[in-house]
């Protein structure tokens, strides 16, 4: 919009116009270029009676003076980029202009284009804009159809209206945030769960992307459409660690907000007019406060045997998913397990849990190297076991058995038990047979002198016989029980010998 000029101006010598042009192209780095008539209404020159009420093409990009009241800008046009930097507006009012000019400016539609350029000279120049023509009032309808009336009355209406309509649209553009942070928090229990929270402009768009952790509903480590003031739970799993050592969640984000800033043009001596400036970008970039320690749910395969009377387990520790964590310093965490160890009297039947009637009667205790993490480790009873039986183990491994700085890599309330009796845990202690007796040695048989003649006084009459002549055992020596066997045997050795008397033929 222009209207004309004061009398100095019509005065101005023509030569110190183009000198002035001259001196400007060669102290102003970018090129100039002519601009040209756009869409609206009026004269395309740079004083008329009715102006020109609408946009100036430069290149392929429609501009909007912000300026009212001075000359259409038609000469040699520099374009300066975006900047937010224009002669003293304010950022509402840079965001307003940009807002218009990017969602409404660059149309091929008259009336739209013009009802743009009235918006724009009245968030730039309210008073200006009201009385450059002519007009003594204070509303802006009728500013505007003070001068649409010549320039284009029958359109005059639908312009005042939809004026009204961007300006007050444009004034409801919040001043955006640029910048802000991202927030990254691990469960307090739990290592492998968290949050990322976003805190930027509400109008704010991005992107977000995760080393190291994927997003809990998605399971991609990339989002779009992110808005500020969300919170996304994300999954930092264990083998986010190659080696078992802790890791480090890493986010970052790319956002735009629109740009309180405009695409500026300049003249020299003529309008400076406001281009579309796109969406102002940032980065941001995020970590966690500390690493994450590496979980794993360890598990153990056993080989049980007795040696002697002691219960002996090859005890096999490894990891459901391979990983076993280390510390920063690249040693293993140390596990701690523990069997219970149980005696029945036959075989029991394999079983899930225990029965409630066993108490165990020894404990085998395992406690892994921190140089070898998992592998097979050999345990054994401290002391031999109370007697024969069959004995089975049953090993255990729990969270709250472990170390302060272990319990951290193992899942909250984690708790792993063997079957009971499984055939591999399970063994026999046979009773122990009594040894054999020595048997006591025979002494050696005493060699009676038979006389040549016994007297033939009957048997009663004999003396008693003091010494048993098969055995050696005299009969003092047998004690009362033994005594009628000892009378007894000597009596048959006489009956024996007084028969082979009578057998004997005499001389």
């Amino acid at each position: 919009m222009n209207h004309a000029p004061p009398p100095t101006r019509r005065r101005l010598p023509a030569f110190l116009a183009v000198l002035a042009v001259l001196l400007s192209s060669l102290t102003i780095a970018p090129v100039a270029h002519a601009a040209d008539q756009g869409t609206g209404f009026g004269t395309w020159a740079p004083l008329s009676r009715t102006g020109w009420h609408g946009s100036m093409r430069v290149g392929d990009v429609h501009t909007y003076c912000i300026h009212p009241g001075l000359p259409v800008a038609t000469g040699p046009t520099t374009d300066h980029g975006v900047t937010s930097d224009v002669n003293g507006l304010s950022p509402q009012q840079l965001v307003s202009i940009n807002h218009l000019v990017s969602a409404y400016g660059q149309t091929d539609d008259a009336v739209q284009a013009a009802s743009v350029g009235w918006a724009v000279k009245a968030i730039v120049d309210r008073d200006t804009t009201l009385h450059s023509w002519g007009y003594s009032g204070d509303q802006l309808p009728e500013a505007i159809d003070f001068i649409m009336r010549r320039a284009s009355p029958e359109n005059s209406a639908a312009i005042q209206e939809r004026t009204l309509q961007y300006l007050a649209e444009a004034e409801a553009i919040r001043v955006p945030r640029t910048g802000g942070s991202l927030t990254l928090s691990a469960a307090q229990d739990d290592p492998t769960r968290g949050t990322l929270s976003v805190d930027v402009d509400p109008d704010a768009t991005g992107t977000l992307h995760l080393q190291n952790a994927v997003f809990a509903d998605t399971g991609s480590a990339d989002r779009h459409d992110v808005r500020g003031g969300a919170t996304y739970a994300i999954i930092a799993p264990a083998s986010a660690s190659d080696d078992g050592r802790p890791y480090t969640v890493r986010a970052t984000g790319s956002f735009s907000v629109r740009a309180a800033a405009i695409r500026y043009y300049s003249t020299p001596d003529q309008q400076e007019s406001a281009g579309p400036a796109g969406p102002q970008t940032f980065e941001l970039s995020t970590q966690d406060a500390a690493p994450r320690p590496v979980q794993f749910s360890p598990r153990v395969q056993t080989i049980a045997r007795l040696e002697g009377r002691r219960f002996v387990d090859d005890v096999t520790v490894s990891t459901q998913d391979g990983v076993w964590p280390r510390r920063a310093d690249g040693s293993f965490v140390i596990l701690s397990a523990t069997a219970d160890i149980y005696r029945t009297g036959a075989f029991p039947a394999e079983a899930d849990e225990v029965p409630a009637s066993l108490k165990p009667v020894a404990q085998l205790t395992l406690r892994t190297d921190p140089l070898e993490g998992a592998g097979t480790y050999t345990v054994q009873t401290e002391a031999d076991l109370p007697g024969a039986g069959v004995y089975t183990a049953v090993w255990r491994i729990e969270r709250s058995a472990q170390d302060a700085d272990v319990v951290p890599h193992l899942p909250p309330s984690f708790l792993w038990v063997e079957r009971f009796a499984s055939p591999t845990q399970t063994e026999q202690l046979v009773p122990t047979p009594p040894a054999d007796p020595t048997p006591a040695l025979t002494p050696a048989a005493t060699v009676v002198p038979v006389p040549a003649a016994l007297p033939t006084a009957p048997p009663a009459a004999l003396p008693a016989v003091p010494v048993l002549a098969a055995t050696g055992v005299t009969t003092a020596s047998l004690g009362a029980t033994g005594g009628l066997a000892a009378v007894l045997l000597g009596a048959g050795l006489v009956a024996a010998h007084t028969a082979r008397r009578r057998r004997t033929p005499r001389s």
